[in-house]
């Protein structure tokens, strides 16, 4: 049993690559406490299929920018689209170092693959299971990092603050029941998506958007919350459950989406808003559940390599994907909105960061551009321990222990009904943002 201490210099809340790239580019004389509420595998970046972007060369600038922007309807913040695509080959430099294997040409230079949305080939990938290559070598990173401490099973229930400045957290010990009331000189929310409060999701369930409401809660802005992207193909099923998510790199490689005479009825390889779109008025126009998807384009080795966690998968749902097309359906994804932060972390509340896909930066604007999440989660938190490791202040303990005195312990003893609470909240902005947008009768 790991025994917490009262106080930490650095808290992280989440183990995706936001989570724990943060907690490697921290200095080593700094103590950081990192949280998840179940095991630290169990986040989304774990479970990214198709890869993560790169600007290939100078001249790629202006058409990755371009093709970003137009994914996200020009409401991006060109600033952080910029600071996101000139970095974007120094975090694959990073990513390589530590140890992460992308595919290569014989040459030795990186084959990279393309995806919806895109202009060109430029995104770095391994295999299907990118996220998961990536997560595993962030976290070999951090476990061995020995001011970095990981605790599994722990949840956050709320902050510690007063006065708009954030002190700490207080969290649930999801095995003993333990109620800890955490300080800390800076906290960092990596807490990632909100599949969890919707019935069809490629999200773990645990995902539920505690932090978002936490900080509604609490007066930290919050920006685009109802900016909820679906992804157009995800693994036809009548189970309950996460969806299986079918790499939109299978679509980037030749595969065809077809309707119920298994005639092809769009552009593949538009955003992925747009072949959602498509999706659902094939499927009413032809009153099916799904539509199908046919991989037996593209060459069969290529698929064998490339794809090999699909082929399983479809395999063990009864569909071979090397002689047969598979059902697919949109599900939700991705969330481009959540809690306001700037290209460094900082959110509008001192000492509280937000990175990943709980924080919202404007570099999606209203729709994600293929394979741009695992790059942002990995650039800003980056900048964030910078940030945090440039303009380090050790906080006011006199403050904070009366912040902390001054919580009222009463409602967290009930975490079932917290979280459910919690769940209503962004449940209840989401709809009141899309009524906001609705135009005046």
């Amino acid at each position: 049993m790991i025994k917490l201490s009262k106080k930490y210099d650095v808290i992280i809340v989440g183990t995706g690559v936001a989570g724990l790239n943060c907690a490697i580019n921290l200095p080593e004389d700094k103590s950081v406490l990192v949280i998840c509420k179940k095991t630290p595998d169990m986040s989304d970046s774990y479970l990214a299929q198709g890869g993560i972007c790169c600007m290939v060369n100078d001249d790629d600038f202006e058409g990755y920018f371009e093709d970003t922007m137009r994914a996200g309807h020009y409401e991006n913040n060109p600033k952080t689209v910029e600071c996101m695509i000139k970095n974007s080959p120094q975090i694959i430099a990073d990513l390589t170092k530590i140890g992460v294997r992308f595919e290569r040409k014989a040459d030795g230079s990186y084959d990279y693959t393309r995806e919806g949305g895109h202009s060109r080939n430029r995104i770095c990938f391994h295999e299907d299971c990118t996220g998961k290559e990536i997560t595993t070598n962030l976290m070999k990173k951090a476990r061995s990092k020995k001011n970095v401490i990981i605790v599994p099973y722990m949840t956050m229930l709320d902050i510690i603050c007063k006065d708009n400045e954030c002190y700490g957290i207080v969290a649930k010990d999801g095995k003993t029941g333990k109620l800890y009331r955490i300080l800390a000189d800076y906290t960092v929310l990596a807490t990632g998506g909100i599949g969890g409060v919707f019935e069809n999701s490629t999200n773990f369930r645990i995902l539920t958007g505690d932090s978002l409401a936490i900080c509604i809660n609490h007066g930290v802005a919050v920006d685009h919350i109802n900016y909820i992207q679906i992804h157009p193909t995800t693994l036809y099923s009548k189970k309950k459950g996460r969806r299986f998510l079918i790499s939109e790199s299978v679509r980037g490689e030749g595969a065809h989406l077809l309707d119920k005479n298994f005639n092809r009825f769009t552009d593949e390889l538009q955003p992925r808003d747009v072949v959602t779109a498509a999706i659902l008025k094939q499927m009413k126009k032809d009153g099916t559940d799904h539509v199908w998807l046919d991989m037996t384009k593209i060459p069969r080795e290529e698929v064998i390599s490339h794809f090999p966690t699909i082929v399983q998968r479809c395999l063990d749902e009864g569909y071979d994907v090397l002689r047969e097309s598979i059902p697919v359906v949109p599900s939700q994804h991705y969330f481009m909105g959540g809690i306001r932060s700037d290209l460094n972390g900082k959110t509008t509340m001192q000492r509280l960061y937000a990175v990943g896909e709980t924080c919202c930066n404007g570099v999606h604007g209203k729709n994600r551009l293929a394979s741009n999440s695992l790059l942002e989660s990995l650039l800003f938190a980056k900048n964030a321990a910078i940030d945090i490791k440039n303009g380090y202040c050790p906080v006011d303990m006199p403050k904070a222990k009366a912040a902390e005195k001054a919580l009222s312990l009463e409602k967290y003893h009930n975490v079932n009904k917290l979280l459910k609470e919690y769940k209503q909240i962004v449940l209840n902005a989401i709809k009141e943002a899309n009524e906001n947008e609705q135009p005046d009768n």
